[in-house]
């Protein structure tokens, strides 16, 4: 398991802004399973982790939440 600890979590609008991907895109990305999964905050929040969306940055077409 993954040490989350100091792992930041980034709001949709960041999200956005740091993968240049529409709200939409970001979801459908998701359902599919070629975009980190939302983290739920509490009952209208949600977040990614940093991490997970800097590697979907780096390789788009290689992601895997199993990597």
């Amino acid at each position: 398991m993954t040490d989350r600890s100091k792992d930041r979590l980034m709001r949709l609008p960041e999200v956005r802004n740091r993968t240049g991907l529409s709200t939409a895109t970001i979801y459908r990305k998701m359902d599919s399973g070629h975009f980190p999964q939302k983290i739920q905050i509490s009952v209208n929040v949600v977040a990614w982790y940093e991490m997970d969306v800097d590697r979907w940055v780096a390789a788009p077409m290689e992601w895997s939440a199993a990597a």
